[in-house]
């Protein structure tokens, strides 16, 4: 830098907005956007520690972005080099680059490149960034107020790790302002400025979110006030008024704002909320967007998200927009609101999908000719006896009758699934009665075949559409983890600790959820530990948990000393958390005291009391006077009062925790029934003996009621009864919300 350079940036600092004047130095400074930066956040840890991959920052204008750049290049030892895509071109990017290299070389100094406006440039110079940010010459730190999953070359997004940033709430612009009023040196603390609380709101709220905004309005109010005989310069409302006309609609046809407020719009409309769904079409209409894309949308909907749940809805959105063409505006808004509060009051199904899920097994199934029966018999009937067996439906009552439609590899195969609510509801009755139809029709034409074997190419296909017909084994895991996530909610800027990580099947599924906060698992001894720890090797290390190993007991010590002491979370997760702990009440208040305010604790326990037994199943031991001793030992095994793991249920487990002070405990019970085929070394295991510190098994306590002989008779008729056939089997699993109560 020359001595003329020195003088324009000396005299700039001086007369500089008060915005840039008082653009934070460090994170210290730095007001808002708490779910990145704050205190046990990704982003502040990897600030902190000086180990930031590349990242982009996307959010609207005033949110903080290229001040945060800037408070990265005040606290990195790497070298940092800022250019604007506004004005740099490719020649600019290779000195950028060149410059980086030297630095590795020589000094062996990393570089950040930041780049403002990153989705200026074209895809050419985006291009030219790639190969050096793959290869780690350069560090990127994109700042960009579009959304680059849109706008930035796809390779870059991928190797960068996006922090979204929000619109400031109000509380810290009021902080913004006061700090610009309270600083002696960039800001207005020399003067004697006295502003009105109503003067402040009214910026406030005018700036919607912008912290430029706010202190652009301020500093017109200051500077264009005169100070009073005592030398106080007096804000009042009328003249905050003056200094921030009326306030902006953040939307721009092309950009984030037109697409977010279109998704709401939408998802307001699915969602059923009238009033939501008015304001933001009203917004939408506000800043001037065209009413026939909100049609076109609308009219989409109406078969897309309301489809066969109200057949008419496409008809009354198709008249609306008509009309809207016909009378125009202003009086076409009433068309507007018609077509929109019918859409958001409707009975919704999206039961229209299942034509997509037709689209993915023809371009994923292996190709199959049309059946015989269905072809075309005008051609080739005589010759090559096409058409041969077609059963006319119009020939039989309801003009209905049991026959296949459906290629034979594909028999079986369900795509349409009625949905449970208005028109659609009817529909759901008939379409069930009739495939249930279509099964026996297929079985009485094979029989035969003979009753206990299938013979034919044609009897496999009843095999596959009676399992997915009739019943499918549950994937109860993957509705555990479903219901847990749904019910914790957990956000893009969550904190959230899985408190038994197993193979992660928790805690993974969070972290792909919480891309800006931080996800912990706890592992439970080394074998735990190493297995999910080669897992998370595997993903980038800004995107897995971060694991804590537990070796003490109380688990809340490692929690503490490894998350970190002053670190709270926002969700706590579990599975079979406390269901076999001798103390679940004392264990429960110290997980609530992990707790961040308003967070929340969710747990999954599986409630092995009231889960499936063996006596459940139909004829499973044919002698009454045995089965009778059987049902006594088996009763004794799911309640021993001395087993923590079976001594209690749903009701009393939720009595027990609402001891708890300070939680609000609501819970919900998933009972499933699915068909599984125990084997012959289960029921053995059943029968096992077992050392005097395990709880009893179930033989062990049959053995109590029964003599040897007859213990073996019953072991010898499970064994014929059960193993290896497929049996209904009832799992009980509750699950728990805990939350502080207000």
């Amino acid at each position: 830098m020359d001595l003329f350079d020195s003088r324009i940036e000396q005299i700039l600092s001086i007369n500089a907005p008060l915005a840039d004047r008082m653009r934070p130095r460090n994170l210290e400074e730095y007001i808002g956007q708490e779910h990145i930066i704050g205190e046990g956040r990704l982003l502040r840890r990897a600030i902190q520690i000086d180990q930031l991959s590349s990242i982009i920052f996307y959010g609207p204008p005033g949110t903080g972005k290229t001040t945060l750049a800037r408070i990265i290049a005040n606290t990195t030892k790497a070298n940092f080099i800022q250019i604007n895509a506004v004005l740099a071109g490719i020649k600019d990017i290779r000195e950028a680059i060149e410059d980086a290299k030297q630095n590795l070389s020589l000094y062996g100094k990393r570089t950040i490149l930041f780049i403002d406006e990153v989705h200026r440039f074209n895809k050419s110079q985006q291009d030219a960034l790639l190969p050096h940010v793959e290869n780690g010459i350069i560090i990127l730190i994109g700042a960009t107020t579009e959304n680059p999953y849109f706008e930035v070359n796809k390779a870059l997004v991928s190797r960068s790790r996006i922090f979204q940033l929000q619109i400031l709430n109000e509380d810290d612009l009021r902080a913004i302002a006061h700090q610009a009023l309270c600083d002696l040196q960039r800001g207005y603390g020399k003067r004697n400025i006295r502003i009105v609380a109503e003067a402040l709101d009214h910026l406030v709220k005018v700036a919607n979110g912008d912290a430029r905004g706010v202190l652009n309005a301020l500093e017109l109010a200051v500077e264009t006030t005169a100070p009073d005989e005592n030398g106080v310069i007096s804000i009042s409302r009328s003249i905050a008024e003056e200094s921030i006309q009326k306030r902006a609609v953040l939307y721009d046809k092309d950009g984030d704002a037109h697409y977010d407020t279109i998704s709401a719009f939408i998802k307001s409309l699915r969602g059923s909320d009238p009033d939501a769904s008015l304001y933001w079409m009203a917004k939408m209409v506000y800043a001037g967007e065209d009413p026939r894309f909100i049609f076109r949308r609308m009219i989409i909907f109406a078969c897309e998200d309301i489809g066969l749940a109200d057949p008419h809805a496409l008809g009354v959105v198709m008249d609306a927009a008509r009309a809207f063409d016909y009378v125009g505006l202003p009086e076409g808004r009433y068309h507007l609101s018609h077509a929109c509060i019918y859409c958001a009051t409707a009975p919704k199904s999206n039961s229209n999908m299942a034509f997509f899920d037709a689209i993915d097994t023809i371009s994923q199934e292996a190709s199959d000719d049309v059946p015989n029966h269905l072809r075309d018999a005008s051609r080739d009937k005589e010759s090559l006896g096409h058409g041969d067996g077609y059963l006319y439906p119009h020939a039989y009552r309801d003009h209905w009758v049991a026959q296949q439609y459906l290629p034979t590899n594909l028999q079986g195969k369900i795509f349409y699934q009625p949905g449970d609510t208005g028109y659609e509801r009817h529909i759901k009755k008939r379409v069930e009665q009739n495939r249930e139809a279509q099964l026996e029709a297929m079985i009485d034409n094979n029989d035969d075949a003979g009753p206990l074997h299938y013979a034919t190419e044609k009897a496999k296909a009843v095999d596959l559409w009676a399992e997915r017909t009739v019943g499918v084994r549950g994937r109860l895991l993957q509705k555990i983890r479903s219901r847990i996530m749904e019910m914790a909610d957990p956000q893009r800027s969550s904190k959230v600790i899985d408190l038994h990580l197993r193979t992660g099947l928790l805690a993974f599924e969070a972290a792909r959820k919480v891309k800006e906060g931080g996800v912990w698992g706890v592992a439970h001894g080394d074998n735990e530990y190493e297995t999910v720890n080669k897992m998370a090797l595997k993903i980038d290390p800004l995107s897995r948990p971060l694991i804590i190993k537990s070796t003490s007991d109380p688990l809340f010590r490692d929690i503490r000393k490894l998350a970190g002491e002053e670190v709270t979370f926002d969700r706590v997760i579990g599975r079979n958390i406390i269901g076999s702990r001798k103390n679940k009440v004392d264990y429960l208040r110290n997980v609530a005291c992990l707790l961040a305010p308003g967070g929340k604790i969710v747990l999954a326990e599986t409630v092995h009391s009231m889960g499936g037994r063996i006596s459940d199943i139909p004829d499973v031991v044919r002698d009454t006077a045995l089965m009778k001793n059987f049902l006594k030992a088996e009763n004794d095994l799911f309640s021993d009062p001395s087993d923590d793991l079976v001594n209690w249920n749903n009701q009393s487990l939720i009595s027990d925790l609402k001891g708890v002070p300070g939680l609000k405990i609501t819970s919900n019970t998933l009972v499933d029934t699915s068909k599984r085929k125990i084997g012959p070394s289960e029921v053995d295991f059943w029968f096992r003996e077992t050392s005097k510190l395990d709880r009893k098994s179930l033989g062990e306590r049959v053995l109590e009621y029964l003599s040897k002989e007859e213990f073996e008779l019953i072991r010898k008729e499970l064994h014929e009864t059960i193993t290896n056939k497929n049996v209904e089997w009832k799992t009980v699993v509750l699950f728990i919300l805990c939350e502080f109560s207000q």
